[in-house]
Order: structure tokens, then C-alpha cells, then sequence
């Protein structure tokens, strides 16, 4: 659904031709945490009160929230100290569990990315992709700086 003349909202993501970005989720409903950054990417350009964007991508994905339900929360890291067998196979077992399409998983690359602790399970922040073990959500995007929203809005998803 065409939610702005460049912001194009589907099941499982958005497409922004203003702001370059595409993001989506996989596994876990993490549509909570994608109408968090769809209000944040507009509201410069909207009234605090009513950011049509979001309005638009709530009604189209069926999520009744308000601006106010929005929290942002600062990721703290906690690495993981080494990268072994042990971690990549958790990893990679979460992947597996996780309904995405091949070739989204074949992209993902755990080696280079990196991984913290999280108080349950663990978090892997790639180039161009979050998998929170726990929560059993994939994020997959196109800008690496989408990764920081991801991370500020992580605690709304379901799964969390």
C-alpha cells in the first residue's frame, strides 16, 4: 500500500524512496517496531499529533498504538568474547527456525558480524541485518545506519 508519494508499506515491510531504505522482518511480528521508525523517519515533516505515514501503515497492517506507546531504549552491547562453533551453530539454528525465504538466509553472514549477550539469547548485528535469538525475528534492510533504529525500537517487538 502506498502510505506517501515514496513509502511503499507491505506485510512484512517498507520501502522508502526518500529516505533509501528497505526493511523487513521475518519470523516474530515485529510490525510494532517498523511503525516506530516509519513515525521517526517523518515526523520532521508531520505535527507531533499526526505523522500520516504511520497512521497510514497502522491502519494497513491492522495495529491499533499510540505515539505515546512508542519507547525508545538504548542498546547497551555486551559482546560476545569469542565467535566459536558453539555461538554460530545457536545462531544458525535460530536462523533456521525462522519462515524467510533462502535467499534472505543465504545473505546472512553470522562470521562478520557482530554478537551480544543478550539477558535471553543472544543478538547478531550484521552489515545489513539483526537476528535477535530471542525474539526470533529477523530484520533485513539495505543501509547499515537502519540498523541503529532497529536497535533503538527492538524492545516493541512481540516477541521481545
Amino acid at each position: 500500500m502506498l502510505c506517501e508519494e515514496k513509502l511503499e508499506v507491505f506485510e512484512n515491510g517498507f520501502e522508502d524512496g526518500k529516505f533509501n531504505l528497505r526493511m523487513e522482518f521475518y519470523g516474530s511480528d515485529a510490525r510494532r517496531v517498523l511503525l516506530a521508525i516509519i513515525r521517526e523517519l517523518y515526523l520532521p515533516d508531520y505535527k507531533e499529533d499526526y505523522v500520516y505515514p504511520f497512521e497510514c501503515a497502522k491502519e494497513f497492517w491492522g495495529i491499533y498504538m499510540d505515539a505515546g506507546e512508542i519507547i525508545a531504549e538504548d542498546f547497551t552491547p555486551s559482546p560476545v568474547k569469542f565467535l566459536n562453533r558453539s555461538v554460530l551453530n545457536k545462531l544458525e539454528k535460530a536462523l533456521d527456525e525462522i519462515d524467510a525465504p533462502e535467499e534472505v538466509k543465504e545473505a546472512i553472514d553470522f562470521e562478520s558480524a557482530e554478537v551480544h549477550k543478550l539477558k535471553k539469547g543472544l543478538l547478531a548485528l550484521g552489515k545489513n541485518f539483526i537476528l535477535d535469538e530471542d525474539g526470533g525475528v529477523l530484520f533485513v534492510f539495505n543501509k547499515p545506519s537502519a540498523r541503529e533504529l532497529v536497535l533503538k525500537y527492538l524492545g516493541m517487538a512481540d516477541g521481545a
